[in-house]
């Protein structure tokens, strides 16, 4: 789990950068707006481990789960078998270049679909697909997750998130009202992404005005991308694996920096990924110093529009709430059916898993004798993150059952 939430923001930058690149879906503008009927709609969204998840129909087919993510700049699926369920009539493959052979680094690049969302209607959306379900979205959720949708369900309308209520209210930019006695932010939209500048206070006492990314859809707080060049490590560092690319894991570090102030608003002692130089150069297709995760955005209701370069924030009932990071080392994914069975798919070095000698595969089938069957993937990362308590854990591995207590601690 530890390095599960950077699973999804590292190894879409990856995958986009060589996708963008790849391909140029549409002379046309993909978009949405409100239909006849409504003037503002109302959409629900589930939060499940730092992800929104909306549920749309293609084609009148589904409902499928989407994450719903600023950071793309295009419509993703990620399930390879919806090519059959949406009733395709054409579709072309397109190779993923220099980055490795066969199947799973290729993609189909889908005509216009019919993308479907209550009160809303799609204009020319296409997508692209991947072959094979490379990074598992479905696993890390423990739901089913049939794609990404990003930039062109922004880039026309003007949407309201109220993490309060999970709803999103969304309407034409110029019938916009943000929430009450919220702050406005300047963004700018750059190679479909929108951007914001905000000071960040490091831990060795300087500060600095960065750039960042605005990202929906990066499970973390925040991450910086030249701080070992610009400011050395903090003293306090964790090497990490932050997620996977389609060449790769992606190393790098976590750590914590002392503050970033958003439009007045003081937000302090913030887990921060420190991704490796290497990534850093395969994925900036914009100059950025990092991106702005949910991890950050979840505290505050949002209202984007990307029309006229805004972002309204208002703090809601998590601001205060400290920052924790998985105090296990566990890093796992759900399968099987119904994504019942928690199985380790790595053990960070040092930590308290490791060092009670759990490896990769085991089965952990309860925790302080409740089954992982009843539990959810937000419950079994409540447990991982509460501070300085043991855990009961019955694992299953070499084809029998054992009872070990790990004992958690704070590492970063």
């Amino acid at each position: 789990m530890s390095a599960g939430l950077y699973k999804y923001s590292t190894f879409k930058q990856v995958w986009l950068f060589v996708i963008l690149n790849c391909l140029f879906l549409s002379a046309n503008a993909q978009s949405f707006d409100v239909d006849s009927t409504h003037k503002y709609v109302d959409i629900p969204f589930k939060l499940v481990r730092n992800m929104m998840i909306v549920k749309i129909k293609i084609n009148n087919k589904g409902p499928f789960n989407f994450v719903l993510d600023t950071g793309v700049g295009l419509m993703i699926i990620t399930e390879p078998k919806l090519v059959d369920s949406i009733g395709l009539a054409s579709k072309r493959t397109i190779k993923l270049a220099g980055l490795g052979e066969g199947d799973a680094f290729e993609a189909y690049v889908t005509p216009a679909l019919n993308v479907g969302i209550p009160g809303l209607v799609s204009d020319n959306v296409s997508a692209a697909i991947l072959k094979t379900d490379y990074f598992n979205l479905s696993g890390y959720v423990g739901m089913p997750i049939h794609g990404l949708l990003g930039y062109e369900f922004f880039n026309s309308l003007a949407v309201k998130i109220n993490f309060t209520d999970t709803t999103m209210n969304v309407c034409r930019p110029k019938d916009l009202k943000p929430f009450k006695k919220s702050q406005k932010i300047p963004i700018s939209i750059e190679d479909k992404k929108p951007y914001m500048q905000t000071n960040v206070s490091f831990p060795d006492g300087t500060k600095a005005v960065n750039k960042f990314v605005i990202d929906l859809g990066a499970g973390h707080p925040l991450s910086i991308e030249n701080m070992v060049q610009k400011h050395g490590l903090p003293k306090k560092a964790i090497q990490a694996n932050l997620g996977v690319g389609l060449n790769g894991p992606i190393t790098g570090y976590l750590s914590r920096v002392k503050e970033i102030d958003m439009a007045g608003y003081k937000i302090k002692n913030i887990i921060t990924s420190f991704p490796d130089k290497d990534y850093v150069q395969r994925t900036a297709s914009v100059p950025r110093d990092g991106n702005l995760g949910i991890g950050i955005l979840k505290r505050f209701n949002l209202a984007f529009d990307y029309t006229n370069g805004l972002l309204f924030i208002k703090s809601n009932e998590k601001f205060n709430v400290p920052f924790e990071h998985d105090m296990s080392g566990i890093e796992y994914f759900m399968a099987g059916e119904n994504y019942l069975h928690l199985i380790v798919g790595r053990i960070a070095p040092g930590s308290p898993a490791d060092e009670i000698g759990l490896i990769k595969d085991d089965e952990i089938t309860s925790i302080n004798f409740k089954p992982i069957s009843k539990m959810t993937a937000e419950e079994i990362d409540g447990y991982f993150k509460t501070t300085e308590r043991s855990l009961l854990l019955e694992i299953y591995h070499d084809k029998k059952y054992d009872r070990v207590i790990i004992n958690l601690r704070r590492r970063i």
